[in-house]
């Protein structure tokens, strides 16, 4: 006769591995996704979050194998769906480090890099003008629904790579640290209006300067280039939208191949 102890027991543990690997996949997620994991957020609502999400999506994860609890192969299974998560929730942080690439650039070619506050978000010392571009950033990032997008790909996410004891392969982590790369290539162009702007007001001064040596250039040069700067920061504004909103298309679609989606 069966031991209904033993039955139960068996029945309990499934039960806890359907729940189990989804909310580590979505606990990495909301470790490093923009809004979701900033420092500002307590740790009790992630937490919370966590569950809920986690409630919300494992009736529709496909049922996972069985693992013994108490092996390697539990352990690494773990750490593979954690990553996966951190992986998901990286991929779009790329295009808010691309804003602050951007923002440190801007404020060294301006001579603001000495001003600098506490990013909330991040608990690290930023560049105000890097500050600036998170901020807009976010308010695009919200606009846009990419948060609900974001949890969209972490759903199908579960159905491209489900739990189990493969994780993301050696082609998918290629590709994310390649995309790593995107951080210097946009933060470049996003700041590029406002440098080539401040490039030349340099290069003005330069020729003012020889031929009116008695004239003080540091009293002029740093109230017009940050006049400069400014003005060109407001005027490149709508090209930053339209530029932050395809980087985050790339994101999603770099995410979504990353855990093996089209």
């Amino acid at each position: 006769m069966n031991d209904p102890v033993a039955l139960d027991l068996d029945r309990i543990v499934s039960a806890l591995y359907a729940y189990a690997w989804p909310f580590l996949r979505v606990s990495g997620l909301l470790l490093v996704a923009p809004v979701f994991g900033a420092n500002v957020v307590p740790r009790r609502v992630k937490i919370v979050l966590a569950v809920g999400l986690t409630l919300a999506l494992a009736p529709a994860v496909p049922a996972p194998p069985p693992i013994d609890p108490f092996s390697a192969v539990a352990l690494l299974t773990a750490a593979q769906q954690l990553l996966i998560g951190i992986a998901i929730g990286f991929a779009v942080q790329v295009a808010f480090d691309a804003l602050l690439m951007a923002g440190q650039a801007i404020s060294m070619t301006m001579g603001l890099g000495f001003a600098t506050m506490v990013d909330p978000g991040r608990g690290v010392a930023t560049p105000v003008v890097g500050q600036f571009y998170l901020i807009v950033g976010l308010l695009l990032y919200l606009s846009v629904d990419a948060h609900w997008v974001l949890l969209g790909v972490l759903a199908d996410s579960f159905r491209w790579l489900p739990p189990g004891t493969e994780g993301i392969g050696t082609a998918g982590l290629a590709t994310l640290v390649a995309w790593a790369g995107k951080i210097f290539e946009a933060g470049i162009l996003i700041a590029l209006p406002a440098v080539v702007g401040l490039l030349v007001v340099n290069l003005a001064l330069g020729v003012v300067s020889r031929a009116a040596p008695q004239l003080n250039l540091f009293a002029v040069g740093f109230p017009l280039g940050m006049g400069v700067g400014f003005l060109m920061m407001i005027v490149s504004l709508p090209a930053l939208r339209a530029g932050f909103e395809r980087l985050l298309v790339e994101a999603f679609g770099t995410a979504a191949t990353v855990v093996g989606g089209p």
